[in-house]
């Protein structure tokens, strides 16, 4: 964190941001002014419903009907409704484009790349909508995706949204139970699978199909989605049918959008699951919708034309997110496979080919592009590029540096935070402000976002607390599915402050206001390290080991020890490398002299690697299990479980 700015933007993209022409069309159609960001926040909080108002407004939302009212608050902040009369549908507001323009390109690591138009995409969505209803699914059914990130996916998630059906989705590397973790508890009627995927240069076949249709009762329909070459039917499938031959002879001229309440179930997402069963977190259309176009129109100025290439998989909200751009008219720029294969460039390779101007990955992807010093500016031609945009867990300062001096020096870091259980940004970008080097930009519009201690008391710029959300907001989830009368999902997030009349939201996230109007997050409250008392998040300690050429990656716990907390640090080592006394005290010394002597660790111990969810995110909670010898509860949820061995072999070593 320093005083002066790393991006600041020009005047021209001041004037052209998404947030100016909002600003912009508040003063021509409300008459309001606002000095600055700052000012159009507290009024987005103190006039709530008159901003949501303008808001549908601005963006020209499709709707049978707004209805007059526009916030019922409930005795309980998770009561409250946005919108109780609308009557929308969410796929038709993200389909309003019906031109040749390019609405999907994909590629992957052999080289395929295929375009849809908008007009060849709402031909695509409507056939199968048309086909689904047909088969008889309708709003009461529920729709499960076992794909990677193809454009059939796409199609996919939005015939399901326009006819009304609640859709999940997991990717095609996840094992029989962690597939029978998700989807048994959302009980599917209609899955749609690819018969494999691509992952680093190896092809894999989906050959659980016959178990897991087996181990879901509710299942009348199996749609098998080639994809490999040669494509074929995977042994043990019973009566599955290919999708070309499902959706033939259905009406491709028009979409039938089923325009439902602003609540009706849009999406179904999961929980990582590593500490039991995954949470089926239940998603309402319309908090999706507002929430999404405001992201991608506002706060990640996302424009007409515009081309985002955000990395991801279908196991994290972000492919979801990815969706909303399509509001703003923006081509989606799909990627299947690894984005380190064949080598650390191939998506800038591909941001460059195809005129990508916002381009998304985790922070994760770019730490490990700077601990390559990958030349990304030199290689490849940037122009259209405006912002990079990264998601999943801090993006550290010295990835900010990196950015600028070896991919684009004049871009916007747009660096945010929010969740899965919220499908939305707490803290986001803005292309309108100044970036500080290592900090998020502000608090999203029309969210009451504050740092608190852990009696409830709100604390200054420079201290570190608990991310809560005081205020009700459109896309609070519904609750979670398998939980009717919502206690699962009160303890989950408003129990943390039971005094609070009304509730208040804790996400879990350990976060700090900085002077600059910033936001800087340690990393999660769960796994917040309290040696002495003192809390030290985890962001911290990572931030300083992994600037040493000699580690690639680590993960620190508290492991519980005579009273107290103690720091255990784990550490992979790049090849050829071994901890021994002299690199320990190089890892100490350099935590030490950048943080404070509270951060060093008790132990540091060697690991092959790092264990972590199929998102990318670290465990720290799984490993803090195995270190205590508790058992971690869901393996399944894990990307690459063996890791996990390691940990408790090296155990031992810190008793």
């Amino acid at each position: 964190m320093t005083d002066t700015p790393i991006w600041t933007p020009t005047p021209e993209r001041v004037a052209a941001a998404g947030m100016t022409r909002f600003r912009n069309w508040l003063t021509e159609h409300r008459g309001l002014e606002f000095a600055d960001y700052e000012a159009l926040h507290q009024w987005s909080l103190d006039q709530m419903e008159d901003f949501w108002l303008a808001f549908w407004d601005f963006t020209e939302i499709v709707a049978d009907t707004r209805g007059d009212r526009v916030l019922v608050e409930g005795d309980h902040m998770m009561d409250a409704e946005f919108f109780p009369d609308a009557r929308l549908n969410f796929a038709e507001n993200l389909l309003r484009r019906k031109d040749d323009g390019v609405a999907i390109i994909f590629r992957n690591e052999v080289g395929d790349r295929r375009e849809v138009s908008w007009a060849e995409l709402n031909a695509q969505v409507a056939q199968l909508a048309n086909a689904m209803l047909a088969d008889g699914i309708g709003p009461g059914d529920r729709v499960a995706a076992y794909m990677p990130n193809l454009p059939e996916t796409v199609v996919v998630a939005l015939a399901a949204a326009a006819i009304g059906a609640p859709f999940c989705s997991c990717a095609p590397d996840f094992g029989l139970n962690g597939i029978l973790d998700r989807f048994g508890q959302v009980e599917p009627t209609v899955i749609f699978a690819a018969d494999g995927y691509r992952y680093a240069g190896k092809e894999f076949r989906t050959d659980r199909l016959g178990d897991m249709q087996a181990g879901l009762p509710s299942l009348k329909r199996l749609i098998l989605v080639p994809y490999l070459d040669p494509p074929g039917v995977p042994d043990g499938v019973v009566d599955g049918v290919l999708l070309d031959d499902y959706i033939a002879g259905h009406d491709s001229s028009l979409v039938p959008y089923n325009r439902l309440p602003f609540n009706h179930p849009l999406y179904i997402l999961f929980s990582s699951g590593t500490t039991g069963k995954p949470k089926c977190i239940l998603h309402k259309a319309g908090g999706a919708l507002l929430q999404g176009m405001k992201e991608a129109m506002l706060h990640h100025d996302v424009h007409r034309d515009d081309r985002v290439l955000f990395y991801t998989s279908t196991n994290w909200v972000i492919w979801n997110v990815h969706l909303s751009y399509l509001s703003a008219g923006a081509a989606m720029l799909t990627y299947e496979g690894s984005p380190l294969y064949p080598d650390p460039e191939v998506l800038f390779d591909y941001a460059a080919a195809d005129g990508a101007t916002l381009f998304g990955s985790s922070a994760k992807f770019v730490d490990s592009l700077r601990q390559r010093q990958v030349p990304v500016g030199e290689r490849y031609d940037l122009t259209k590029l405006r912002t990079l945009l990264t998601s999943g867990s801090t993006l550290v300062e010295e990835s900010f540096d990196y950015i600028i001096d070896y991919i684009k020096r004049d871009i916007h870091i747009a660096s945010t935070s929010g969740g899965t259980d919220v499908m939305c940004g707490f803290v986001v970008p803005d292309a309108s402000q100044p970036v500080w080097r290592g900090e998020i930009q502000c608090v999203a519009l029309a969210m009451s976002i504050e740092v608190w201690d852990d009696d409830g008391n709100r604390l200054p710029p420079g201290e570190a607390g608990e991310l809560v959300c005081n205020k009700p907001f459109p896309s609070l989830p519904i609750g979670f599915v398998g939980d009717p009368d919502r206690t699962r999902y009160r303890e989950a997030f408003y129990e943390h402050f039971p005094e609070v009349p009304g509730g208040v939201w804790r996400h879990g996230d350990h976060m700090m206001e900085t002077v600059n109007g910033g936001l800087y997050i340690f990393g999660r409250s769960d796994a917040t390290l309290n040696p002495g008392g003192i809390r030290i998040g985890t962001a911290e300690i990572y931030r300083q080991v992994e600037l040493l050429d000699e580690v690639v990656e680590a993960i620190a716990i508290g492991q519980e020890w005579d009273n107290d907390t103690r720091i255990v640090l784990f550490v992979a080592l790049t090849d050829g490398i071994e901890l021994d006394d002299a690199l320990q005290a190089k890892i100490r010394k350099q935590i030490r002299d950048n943080t404070t002597p509270r951060h060093v660790p008790a132990h540091i111990l060697q690991v092959p690697d790092i264990p972590r969810t199929k998102t990318g995110k670290i465990v720290e909670l799984a490993v803090r299990e195995v270190v205590h010898s508790r058992p971690v509860k869901n393996m399944d949820a894990l990307a690459n479980p063996d890791a996990l061995s390691h940990f408790k072999a090296r155990a031992e070593l810190t008793t």
